[in-house]
């Protein structure tokens, strides 16, 4: 039998088919489509709500210092103490915050996912100290390492991305080099190795597709985590500094003035809850779609 005969015979279904299927599946998830659309329309407003204004968060009117929400024309929720209008400054700080989020969990899952499927794949010793390396990083304090290496980088947004993504990479690399090593002794893997594949093909065309369904689910799980990050890290002042707007710094801004004005914290702690409560009834529609028991 010839080895593309038996290639053919071992190998496991088109996974696009199979992602056809599980798509499927989630789109009968009425809570996750619901949490689908209305992420959309929030992604939407913070991209393009801030052009149907004649002003810039950034821009005072010294006319309107401290303006109650009045919705009404041009400042609907009113402006903060310098005069800045607050919806537009919410909506450009959920630019920074949602950028970072899907920019930052994409970077992290692509390296989590290539660092996991090699290690998985090449096993041995590269393994072994491949994933020393991981348990070591895994061993310092989140903050303390992200604080560090915001330090390190010279502070500013560029950063504190690359802090964000150098601590979030590890739990995706885990995730695959478990199911890469589980692929590796497939009959489809040793066909393809017979057939004079390369180890780099190998990982690229069977063992990574083949993980995809763990990494949709996954990187479903990561974006909300990259976003609190940066909120976070921003609320305790090492994160995106003013005048620029992030939901972090917002947020931290509207606690100190939640005395006199809570409308400051609502605002972009209502949008920033709504987020992170829509990736996560995401996750869970995906996860019950790909899951191989639930069938």
């Amino acid at each position: 039998m010839s080895v593309d005969v038996l290639s053919r015979e071992t190998a496991p279904p088109p996974s696009a088919s199979t992602l056809r299927l599980q798509f499927r599946r989630f789109r009968k998830n009425h809570l996750a489509m619901a949490s689908v659309w209305l992420l959309a329309l929030i992604v939407l407003g913070c991209f393009f709500g801030p052009y149907a204004f004649p002003f810039t968060g950034e821009d005072a009117d010294f006319d309107f210092i401290s303006a109650p929400a009045h919705f009404q024309w041009p400042h609907l929720f009113g402006t903060d103490e310098f005069g800045r209008d607050l919806l537009v400054r919410v909506l450009e700080g959920g630019q920074v915050s949602l950028t970072i989020g899907f920019l930052g969990a994409l970077v992290a899952g692509v390296i989590g996912v290539l660092y996991g499927a090699v290690a998985g794949f090449v096993g041995g010793r590269a393994d072994g100290l491949m994933m020393r390396a991981v348990e070591i990083l895994y061993g310092f304090p989140y903050v303390i390492l992200v604080i560090l290496l915001s330090l390190l980088f010279g502070g500013g947004n560029l950063a504190l991305f690359a802090a964000i993504v150098f601590t979030l990479w590890l739990t995706p690399a885990v995730i695959v080099r478990a199911q890469a090593q589980s692929l590796a002794r497939r009959e489809f893997i040793e066909a393809a190795r017979a057939g004079g594949m390369t180890g780099r093909q190998i990982v690229l065309e069977h063992i990574v597709p083949n993980c995809m369904s763990v990494v949709i689910v996954y990187g479903s799980l990561l974006v909300p985590e990259v976003i609190l990050s940066e909120s976070f890290l921003s609320f305790l002042g090492i994160g995106i500094k003013e005048p620029q707007a992030s939901w972090g710094n917002l947020i931290s801004s509207g606690t100190s003035a939640m005395d006199s004005d809570l409308r400051l914290l609502l605002l972009p702690g209502v949008l920033l809850a709504l987020v992170l409560l829509c990736l996560n009834f995401i996750a869970d529609g995906l996860r019950d779609a790909f899951d191989p028991n639930d069938r």
